[in-house]
C-alpha cells in the first residue's frame, strides 16, 4: 500500500483547493505568534537551566550575622578560601552583624534563590529565635533551605578556681542547699549560653538568676571578677583561663567528651542526663535555590571539612567539624526546635 492509495480524498483536497491571500495572511500571523510564544517559553526556562548547568556565573557571597572574629566569621572565611578555586568564582564573606544574629539571617531569608548568595548561622536566629521572639520577620523553617552542617563548639562550665567548687555534682549540690543565692552570665537573652543552663536548671530542678553579657570574655571576666557564680559559655573563651589557674572547667555541655579537652567531664558522666548542647554553625540558602547547586555546595563543603589542615584550623578554635546530607541538617533543625521550645517558654525570656 502506497501514499496514493492510502490517503486519495486529503492528497485530492490539497491538489484542488487554492488558498486565498486573507488565508495565507492567517497562516502567517499564526506562526510569527507560535514563533514568539516559543521565544518567551524559552526566554522564561533559560535563567533557571543557566543557573544549574553554568553556576556560578557571578561571586557567591557568604553572610555571617555576625561581626568580624566570631567563630561563624573564622569558620566562613576558611570556607571561602577553599571554595574559591573550586567553584571557579571568588567566594567572598560579607559580615551583616544586629539584633543577635537575626539581621543578617533575615537577610539572607528573603534573598533571591539563585545559588550565589549563602549562609552561616547558628543556634538562635535559625531555631531558638522562633519561639523567643514573636516579631523575627522571617521564617528559618520556610525561607531558608538547609545546606551543611558546618561544625560545632563545646562549651564548657567553669567557676572561678577559689570558689572551692571542683565539679557539676558539686556546684548543682550547692544550688540546691542555697536556692536563690547563685547567679550565672551569659552571651546574651536566648544565646545558648542563658538557654543551656536554663536547660540544666529545668533537669536538676535548680534555680539561679540570669546576668546578660555582651560578649563571652565579658561573660568570663563576670565570674573572674567574682559578680556572678558561674557561665557555661564557648570553650575558646574559658578554657585559656583554665590552663592559667583562674578557672575550674566543670563539665563540656556536649554528649561525649570533646577530644580538644578530654580531661572534663560531660554532663552525662556528672549525673545530669539530657542535659546536652552545643553551639553549632549550618550552611543555609534561601529557599527555591536550584537543587542542583544545593547538592553541589553540600559536597564541596563536606570535601574541604575533610581536609587535615582544616580540621587542625578548627581544633585551634575548639571547632569540631560538621558534614553530612542537607537532609540530615533538616531533620536536625526540627529536633532542636523541639527541644528548645519548651526550654524558651520555661525561662520566661522573649525579645521584640
Amino acid at each position: 500500500m502506497n501514499d496514493r492509495t492510502s490517503f486519495p480524498t486529503r492528497r485530492h483536497d490539497a491538489s484542488s483547493r487554492r488558498a486565498t491571500p486573507a488565508a495565507n495572511g492567517a497562516v502567517r500571523r499564526r506562526a510569527a505568534l507560535g514563533g514568539l510564544l516559543a521565544a518567551a517559553a524559552l526566554a522564561l526556562a533559560a535563567p533557571g537551566a543557566a543557573t544549574a548547568q553554568e553556576w556560578p556565573q557571578r561571586p557567591v557571597k557568604i553572610v555571617i550575622p555576625y561581626g568580624a572574629g566570631s567563630s561563624p566569621d573564622v569558620f566562613a572565611r576558611l570556607l571561602a578560601e577553599r571554595l574559591t578555586p573550586r567553584l571557579g568564582q571568588p567566594v567572598l564573606v560579607e559580615n551583616r552583624a544586629g539584633a543577635g544574629g537575626n539581621l543578617g539571617t533575615g537577610a539572607v531569608a528573603r534573598a533571591a534563590p539563585d545559588g550565589h548568595t549563602f549562609l552561616v548561622s547558628t543556634n538562635g536566629p535559625l531555631v531558638n529565635n522562633v519561639a523567643l521572639n514573636p516579631k523575627l520577620g522571617y521564617d528559618p523553617f520556610r525561607q531558608l533551605a538547609p545546606v551543611v552542617m558546618g561544625g560545632s563548639q563545646a562549651s564548657v562550665c567553669a567557676v572561678r578556681a577559689d570558689s572551692g567548687i571542683r565539679s557539676m555534682r558539686e556546684l548543682v549540690a550547692a544550688m540546691r542547699r542555697e536556692p536563690g543565692r547563685f547567679n550565672f552570665s551569659s552571651v546574651g537573652v536566648g544565646s545558648l549560653s542563658h538557654l543551656g543552663v536554663e536547660l540544666l536548671k529545668a533537669r536538676t530542678g535548680t534555680f539561679a538568676v540570669h546576668i546578660p553579657y555582651p560578649s563571652s570574655p565579658a561573660a568570663i571576666t563576670s565570674i573572674l571578677q567574682g559578680d556572678v557564680h558561674f557561665a557555661c559559655v564557648p570553650a575558646v573563651a574559658v578554657m585559656p583561663q583554665v590552663k592559667a589557674g583562674r578557672l575550674n572547667a566543670l563539665a563540656v555541655s556536649t554528649p561525649k567528651r570533646s577530644p580538644l579537652m578530654p580531661e572534663v567531664p560531660t554532663m552525662r558522666e556528672s549525673g545530669i542526663p539530657d542535659a546536652e548542647n552545643e553551639a553549632w554553625m549550618a550552611v543555609m540558602a534561601p529557599a527555591g535555590t536550584p537543587g542542583e547547586i544545593v547538592e553541589r555546595m553540600n559536597r564541596e563543603i563536606n570535601e574541604i571539612l575533610r581536609q587535615p589542615d582544616i580540621r587542625e584550623r578548627l581544633a585551634g578554635f575548639y571547632m569540631e567539624p560538621g558534614g553530612g546530607t542537607a537532609e540530615e541538617l533538616r531533620r536536625f533543625l526540627a529536633r532542636e526546635l523541639e527541644i528548645w521550645t519548651p526550654i524558651v517558654k520555661r525561662s520566661g525570656a522573649t525579645v521584640d
